[in-house]
């Protein structure tokens, strides 16, 4: 965080979200919490570290301990200086329990932030109760699954541009390369891995990309832009 910190003193217009995460899912890169690890037990797995994965988030997280750590690291980032333009979910831990994301939505509420909403089918009234008329909810979010060929990524992203609907949409890209260094940390885990992100990468640099979003008058805006409306 502190070189993220070094990199807003001269790109004050940069959207820099904070990925609340209450996961740790890499096998041999792991991380604690940001609160004392002893103020929030349920959080931890036996060895100290965040669940490696989403579920066990849901099965052991106790909701006041979850809204400590969330507090902890919007506070950690407002320390070294970084003005969180908006919040969102590693792997989607907070939509693990309606108590969880109520927990993050009463926070991002507290400072003032925008933050990642859906209106998922499915997702139950105890979930969307807690959303307010001044939230900013998105349409549709663009995400490549866990099952999608490798030789088919650019038509995945391209054929997306193509369908979207009017309204807010997010394309959550993982960005990387596929270098020694990530390839330890990824190590085992082929989805969202070094190769994953680098084609990933590829794909939002690249000519056919920037193309589809304007051949398909595909308006970027920035969370910033977002963040004025909950202010």
């Amino acid at each position: 965080m502190t070189e993220v910190a070094t990199y807003r003193k001269t790109h004050a217009d940069a959207d820099l979200g904070l990925h609340l995460t209450l996961t740790s899912e890499w096998k041999t890169y792991r991380w604690g919490p940001v609160a004392s690890a002893n103020s929030v037990a349920s959080l931890l797995d036996q060895a100290g570290t965040l669940w490696a994965d989403t579920p066990q988030v849901g099965q052991h997280a106790k909701p006041d301990e979850a809204e400590r750590e969330i507090r902890a690291q919007v506070d950690r980032a407002l320390a070294l200086g970084i003005r969180p333009t908006h919040l969102d979910t590693h792997m989607g831990s907070v939509l693990a329990a309606p108590e969880l994301f109520a927990a993050y939505v009463k926070i991002a509420h507290e400072y003032h932030l925008p933050f990642l909403a859906i209106r998922i089918p499915g997702l139950g009234e105890k979930f969307l109760s807690v959303l307010t008329e001044k939230d900013v909810v998105l349409d549709s979010i663009v995400i490549a699954g866990d099952k999608q060929p490798a030789d088919q990524w650019k038509d995945f992203y391209l054929n997306a541009i193509k369908g979207l609907k009017p309204g807010l949409t997010e394309m959550i890209v993982h960005l990387g390369h596929d270098d020694a260094e990530l390839q330890a940390i990824t190590v085992d885990h082929p989805d969202y891995g070094s190769a994953w992100r680098q084609r990933d990468y590829d794909l939002v640099t690249s000519p056919e990309f920037k193309g589809a979003l304007r051949d398909n008058n595909i308006v970027l805006i920035k969370w910033k832009d977002l963040q004025k409306l909950v202010n």
